[in-house]
């Protein structure tokens, strides 16, 4: 089959080589350096339609819309239009991640168990809610801000500068919740807008330093999977991914694509932090490792409408991610450091997020730079294998944390060097 991946960072480049291992064609734009060493990258405009075009063009028979900004632009229904089919959320369904206002409001219509919060059209208002409101307290910008449109304020001061940030832009809307306790995980729903497949439970790590402190990243690191408990599993599909589905069917917009929930597991039960309407990033990296069916296929069902949920498998064992973050991140990356990549193992593969050629030279072009992946039987060697890996790469001034799997007591096993 052959198949075309719209993204180029690292959730597209796992997309891409869970695509190729299944032994299909796959095209890919705008693509990275490391995606085309697998995959034919092709240049285009990436607009929807330029991007639906080429779809046609091409004669693949999938699109697999990788970034949210894609699915939020209407990409998957001028594909639709143009009788290719397109694995995820129309632009209305997309709301429920693009739109983080209208998102809760939809959780609180379908009850779906979620944090309290208030939603705000201005800046005077939300401050003032702000300091009568007990510390923590959550600041979300109810756009789309590539992950990192979150402020967990400790302090008043905090409150009030994450909120004058969001309504510098024009048009802005925020959204103030309580702040939940307790593990976060992230579980992923491949669907049909009514049947659907979940993958295995993950976990990232936000901050961007060790010990869950410091600004909000897109993620520093996954492990997979994560040990939910067959009882909060049972609620998350009855509590909160079946009303979801069912729910944006019932409002006439059906959600195809990747459901995802970020879900705290808080003393009362699972609660929704946010829904995301695509395979999320560094999560990608994590599940699609141990993926051990033919996601193309999956996808061109899913499209189709008529997924089978029996045909989604996943391999036994734990993957575990380790991203590479520039210095300077999530703030100002620094860009255009060159980059050395040792050549990985069996069931280790090092992703590309955000790499460039410049003269020959892989660089860095981006904040979150690579995302180093390794499988194992157990998550502590998955762990080992993974930061073993990593600190081979030669990439001056990394951002890396060394901590990933410490909520759970997961230890990092040595590696042979």
């Amino acid at each position: 089959m052959r198949v075309l991946v719209v993204g180029g960072g690292g959730r597209e480049h796992a997309i891409v080589d869970a695509c190729v291992r299944a032994g299909h064609e796959v095209l890919c734009t705008p693509g990275n350096p490391g995606i085309a060493r697998q995959a034919r990258v092709l240049a285009s405009p990436q607009d929807s339609d330029a991007l639906a075009d080429l779809a046609v063009r091409a004669g693949v028979e999938v699109v697999i819309v990788g970034p949210e900004a894609y699915l939020a632009a209407g990409l998957v229904d001028a594909c639709r239009e143009r009788g290719v089919p397109a694995f995820g959320p129309t632009r209305a369904a997309a709301r429920l991640e693009g739109d983080k206002a209208w998102s809760k409001a939809f959780m609180l219509r379908h009850g779906i168990p979620t944090a309290a919060h208030r939603s705000f059209t201005r800046l005077e208002e939300a401050l003032i809610h702000a300091a009568a409101h007990p510390l923590p307290l959550v600041v979300k910008d109810a756009g789309l801000r590539a992950g990192k449109g979150v402020t967990v304020a400790r302090t008043a001061e905090e409150a009030q500068s994450a909120l004058r940030d969001i309504f510098s832009q024009e048009g802005a809307q925020a959204v103030l919740e309580e702040f939940m306790t307790g593990q976060e995980v992230t579980v992923l729903a491949l669907t049909d807008g009514e049947r659907y497949a979940l993958t295995p439970p993950s976990q990232d790590h936000k901050t961007v330093h060790e010990g869950d402190v410091g600004p909000m990243t897109g993620g520093m690191g996954v492990i997979c999977p994560f040990p939910l408990s067959a009882g909060d599993l049972a609620r998350i599909r009855a509590g909160v991914i079946e009303p979801a589905l069912a729910g944006m069917r019932g409002e006439g917009h059906p959600f195809t694509g990747v459901l995802y929930a970020g879900l705290m597991l808080t003393p009362d039960g699972p609660k929704v932090v946010e829904f995301n309407a695509r395979f999320g990033d560094p999560e990608a990296e994590a599940v699609l490792p141990l993926l051990d069916s033919d996601l193309a296929r999956h996808a061109l069902d899913a499209a189709r409408g008529h997924l089978d949920p029996g045909s989604v498998r996943f391999r036994e064992g734990a993957s575990a991610v380790v991203v590479l973050a520039a210095p300077g991140y999530p703030g100002e990356p620094q860009k255009g450091i060159p980059l050395g990549l040792p050549g990985p193992g069996p069931d280790e593969v090092i992703y590309h997020a955000g790499t460039a050629e410049r003269g020959g030279r892989l660089v860095s072009s981006g904040g979150r730079v690579l995302a180093v992946t390794a499988t194992a039987p157990t998550l502590n060697a998955a762990l080992g294998r993974a930061y073993a890996l990593a600190d081979r790469v030669d990439f001056p001034g990394a951002q890396m944390r060394r901590d990933l799997g410490a909520r759970i007591g997961a230890r990092p096993e040595s590696q042979p060097v």
